[in-house]
């Protein structure tokens, strides 16, 4: 009998409650800062290259072996504009297999790999599963456009620092030194 009460009282506490309904294609809830998207790679503005390199360490760590990874001599590295000896050629994610572990921006050496946390790459359901394997250019498209902060929530030794113009007779600051 007490059983019954209990679920009784269950009903109609939910029967009293506000109902929360959103209009899923018009409005959308607020995403989590830790949600897990899908990897994402950055685009190095200042020499207009990837900062992949290819070392092929996220391609190792995948536990669903759902990345591909190739890598080339770096054009701009024999002109002397670039300290980058080889970049990524080609670099495929089937995002049909990735299970969003992580496990890729965590081996990475270079932080060259992120995982998206917007709504695009939340939404990212097709009909036909080869519209999931993603390129090159899919994966840098969204730090190409600067929609993705591709430091916001890394470590510390990969965020630039601010270069604050010295003028030729004041001494270098401590921190301009270290």
């Amino acid at each position: 009998m007490i059983g019954l009460l209990r679920a009784l009282q269950t009903t109609f506490a939910a029967m009293a409650r506000k109902p929360f309904t959103v209009q899923y294609p018009i409005e959308k809830r607020p995403i989590s800062h830790r949600t897990r998207g899908f990897p994402v790679l950055f685009w190095d503005p200042d020499v207009e290259e990837p900062f992949c390199v290819g070392c092929h360490r996220c391609e190792r760590a995948c536990p669903t072996q759902c990345m591909t990874v190739t890598m080339k001599d770096n054009p701009l590295s024999k002109e002397g504009k670039s300290k980058r000896r080889k970049i990524v050629d080609e670099f495929f994610i089937d995002y049909g297999r990735c299970m969003r572990c992580n496990i890729c921006v965590e081996v990475c050496p270079f932080e060259a790999i992120a995982l998206d946390n917007t709504w695009a790459s939340i939404e990212g359901s097709r009909y036909d599963r080869f519209d999931l394997v993603k390129d090159l250019d899919d994966l840098l498209a969204l730090s190409r456009s600067g929609r993705f902060d591709p430091f916001e929530g890394t470590s510390a030794k990969k965020k630039v620092k601010e270069k604050v113009p010295v003028a030729s007779g004041d001494p270098p600051s401590e921190e301009a030194a270290a």
